[in-house]
């Protein structure tokens, strides 16, 4: 992906960024010269596969309020926080408690718990924060009830902590992508009767690609070009969402 912000000197944190979407905001943001970190579940960053050489790395369990803390505290500066750490537990599993609550946890708590804990670093700057929805932040879905959940209070979430953070100068938006290219739909993907119903609903008849999404955190983290787009939450489907 072409560079056209420059983000040179800022310090972003991108959770869950090892792969996919998260995977492709990061690699956005460094090729805009900033200095990026992601997060994983694992010990190390050599476990995941790919190369991540290009960002620092930090261990944190989102479903973990200790293991977020630590996060935040151990986060000197930031300009761009993306909360893009998620998780799907889906039936029969999903439709459990626990798995409802733990899904939620990571999914929302999560989101939360990191903004509030890295305010004041974000007010230092003044930075930003942009968080992940999802399409399931308007559509219902049974398969995966504690996802839902969690991505429907995240548009939510997002007006609410842009209208509390307004008088620290931090902006808050969201994206909401759709059916995108990754390692968790590429089963989808193979499926020829569900790839062909959710092209069919989708306008642009494709499925979003990484990148794409990549490139709607960067304008949302622009402060020069978004820097008067807050509380926003930027559906990013193909269309989906207004078929």
């Amino acid at each position: 992906m072409a560079a056209t912000f420059d983000f040179s000197g800022y310090a972003v944190l991108v959770t869950g960024g090892t792969r996919g979407i998260g995977r492709a905001i990061a690699g956005a943001f460094a090729g805009a010269g900033a200095e990026v970190t992601v997060t994983g579940t694992r010990a190390d960053a050599g476990e995941y596969g790919g190369n991540l050489s290009a960002f620092a790395y930090r261990q944190a369990r989102m479903e973990d309020a200790a293991s977020v803390d630590a996060l935040a505290a151990a986060t000197a500066r930031v300009d761009v926080l993306v909360n893009n750490a998620g998780t799907v537990i889906r039936q029969p599993e999903g439709l459990t408690p626990d798995a409802f609550e733990r899904t939620v946890a990571v999914n929302l708590n999560a989101v939360f718990r990191l903004c509030q804990g890295l305010r004041e670093k974000l007010a230092a700057r003044p930075g930003c924060v942009v968080n992940i929805a999802s399409m399931y932040s308007y559509f219902a879905s049974p398969h995966a009830p504690g996802y839902g959940a969690g991505k429907a209070a995240i548009p939510q979430l997002t007006k609410s902590l842009a209208a509390l953070y307004a008088g620290d100068g931090v902006r808050v938006n969201a994206i909401a992508p759709g059916w995108t290219e990754t390692d968790l739909t590429a089963p989808i993907q193979a499926d020829p009767d569900r790839d062909r119903v959710i092209r069919a609903r989708t306008p642009m008849g494709r499925w979003g690609r990484p990148r794409e999404i990549a490139g709607a955190a960067l304008y949302l983290a622009s402060g020069d070009i978004a820097g008067f787009v807050t509380g926003a939450t930027i559906p990013v489907d193909g269309g989906y969402s207004a078929g």
